[in-house]
């Protein structure tokens, strides 16, 4: 099931107790070394990935590559977009430890008119392990997930966010 952008996501798992994940801050910006060549005509957008230790033990993060770490999916019909990996803050065999927080900046770049729907899916090494990706929706004019005080997405139209919100909410009502 995926994320609304904004959500924590927790790790399920007794080897990754207390470590969980948020992707969040999504909006247009170009990296600080500057455009990249293969993304010529393309809309850049950044967002962060940080993880959070409130565990006991520290764990070794890593999510550096591309496209083993990050996948970034735009528009209805999900086409890839350019994950710019030189422009990207990464972290690279960082050490969590306890009650510490570790955070990327993820830039990619795709046309416009796609950006209105953002999937994005993380899937770091952790402690030399490939993990499982979550995933998480978005787009450009939606509000995050958790930061937002109402109920629905200020969004003009009704969108997959939206829908998947309503869905996630629907589904910790009725406790399955």
């Amino acid at each position: 099931m995926p994320n609304v952008i904004g959500d924590w996501q927790e790790y399920q798992s007794d080897e990754l107790a207390g470590l969980r994940v948020r992707v969040h801050g999504l909006q247009k910006a170009v990296p600080p070394r500057g455009r990249d060549e293969d993304a010529k005509g393309l809309t850049y957008v950044s967002f962060q990935v940080t993880y959070e230790n409130r565990g006991t033990e520290h764990y070794g993060i890593d999510l550096s590559q591309h496209p083993e770490h990050v996948d970034v999916r735009v528009g209805r019909d999900g086409h890839a977009a350019f994950v710019d990996i030189y422009g990207s803050q990464r972290i690279r065999g960082y050490n969590l430890y306890p009650q510490r927080r570790v955070t990327a900046v993820i830039y990619a770049a795709a046309p416009a008119g796609k950006l209105k729907q953002i999937d994005s899916q993380i899937s770091p090494e952790i402690d030399d392990e490939a993990t499982f990706g979550y995933l998480w929706v978005g787009g450009l004019g939606v509000h995050e997930g958790s930061t937002r005080a109402s109920n629905q997405a200020s969004t003009a139209k009704p969108s997959v966010v939206n829908q998947v919100e309503q869905f996630l909410k629907g589904t910790a009502a009725d406790g399955t």
